[in-house]
């Protein structure tokens, strides 16, 4: 069994009268890539400030290495931090921005410049170590804020949304290149964002935070596939949620009756038990085959096009208002105005208990 890198126990925090942090626990292992997820307010950068030492909590303890760090100074515990702006000298070269941390450290001249070629390397820049940031483009100064992070080898290496200022299309560039860097040098990495594509293209483990709370944790495979609850399912990616009750159980299985039909599910809840059904959009189909379940008829209101396929709502002819959300191959044919039968096949409805 993997001995915990990182131990966040029931962490709590308030700023003022206001909590941000509800006894939150957390466990990162080695050489993993956490990526701490949620809307504006959930408290997922308050977590990653205070496991880095730039908050101390209301309550809880930080271990790292099985030290107790929970009010040590930043630049004497085992992480770095990479904040979105850069945080670059600009009057200094890039490779004495990438030394300076170990020019702190008490490094001589000689060694912290080849430690800071080494890792302008691992981040593609090694022509880059006499320029200056006002030279780089975005992107460039992104890697040198991460070698600059690496250069001083930490445990962890905490990323405080560090790709909210870029591109699409280089915000892109960069997941490949963080996973990349994050394999090779086997650093555990932290990261926050707000942005789902993001989480699911750079985690092996994702954390899902809501108000305070962490909602849910696991791959992004899982947390996507199979949400714990209401909220991940609506903020993990797109869902048409469609609410339910237990009407009976039989062994492993259970009867949810809705306003579409009862379905008979291989899942657990308790009998009379609110549940809600989620159905992903690429598993939404539009016609019915011998294995569909359908939830009635419904009327296309949009279809957007977005390359590779169209997202389409459709919105229920038997309850005004309740939306359909279906992503179907680009080459389908469907208009707004079009009469469909939304529909799945049964192991692709989700149960949410919460």
């Amino acid at each position: 069994m993997t001995e915990a890198l990182v131990e966040m126990k029931n962490i709590s925090h308030n700023f003022g009268r206001v909590g941000v942090l509800h006894d939150v626990s957390l466990t990162i292992n080695p050489g993993s890539y956490t990526v701490l997820l949620g809307p504006s307010g959930s408290g997922k950068t308050t977590l990653l400030s205070i496991l880095g030492g730039f908050l101390v909590p209301r309550k809880g303890s930080v271990l790292i290495r099985g030290q107790n760090c929970t009010a040590m100074a930043p630049a004497r515990r085992p992480t770095a931090t990479v904040f979105q702006d850069y945080a670059l000298f600009p009057h200094m070269s890039v490779g004495n921005n990438v030394g300076f941390g170990l020019r702190m450290k008490g490094v001589i001249k000689s060694e912290r410049n080849r430690l800071a070629q080494e890792a302008l390397a691992i981040v593609g820049l090694s022509d880059a170590f006499r320029k200056k940031p006002h030279q780089l483009s975005g992107g460039q100064r992104q890697r040198v804020a991460l070698a600059r992070a690496l250069v001083i080898k930490p445990a962890v290496l905490l990323l405080d949304e560090p790709l909210g200022a870029l591109d699409l299309k280089l915000r892109r560039q960069m997941q490949d290149e963080l996973k990349t860097i994050q394999k090779q040098v086997g650093t555990a990495f932290v990261h926050v964002t707000h942005d789902q594509e993001e989480a699911m293209a750079l985690a092996d483990h994702c954390v899902v935070m809501n108000q305070g709370r962490i909602e849910d944790e696991g791959t992004p495979e899982r947390v996507y596939a199979r949400p714990a609850t209401r909220f991940t399912a609506a903020f993990m990616g797109e869902s048409t949620l469609i609410p339910g009750d237990v009407a009976s159980v039989t062994g492993n299985a259970i009867l949810i009756n809705t306003a579409f039909g009862s379905f008979p599910i291989i899942a657990e809840a308790a009998e009379g038990a609110a549940v809600t059904l989620a159905v992903r959009p690429e598993h939404m189909r539009l016609i019915r085959d011998s294995r569909s379940v359908t939830f009635g008829t419904a009327q296309v209101t949009a279809v957007i096009f977005q390359g590779s396929f169209k997202r389409v709502l459709a919105e229920s002819n038997s309850r005004v208002g309740f939306m359909f959300i279906a992503r179907i191959p680009a080459e389908h044919d469907v208009s707004v105005g079009d009469t469909v039968t939304p529909c799945c096949h049964i192991e692709d409805l989700i149960v949410l208990a919460k």
